[in-house]
């Protein structure tokens, strides 16, 4: 498991787990669609600033800290 903040744009990922503390952030990242075992697409990650992600047939921007509590695995 990595946190989806070092995966490189054009790759998809499963999620796998958050580590977080606080019940808001978890509801706040469930609300954007981002739930263990949902497969998600990185459109844009260029190291700094938000990433970019495609979920289903959105698209959210996500801020680099709360990229780095977002486990997740490879799948392409």
């Amino acid at each position: 498991m990595i946190p989806i903040a070092l995966i490189q744009s054009g790759e998809k990922v499963e999620i796998v787990d958050f580590f977080i503390k606080g019940r808001g952030f978890k509801e706040r990242i469930r609300d954007m669609g981002l739930l263990p075992t949902k497969v998600v697409e990185v459109l844009s990650n260029n190291g700094n600033g938000p990433i970019l992600l495609k979920i289903d047939d959105s698209r959210i921007a996500i801020g680099r800290g709360m990229a780095m509590k977002i486990f997740v695995r490879r799948i392409s």
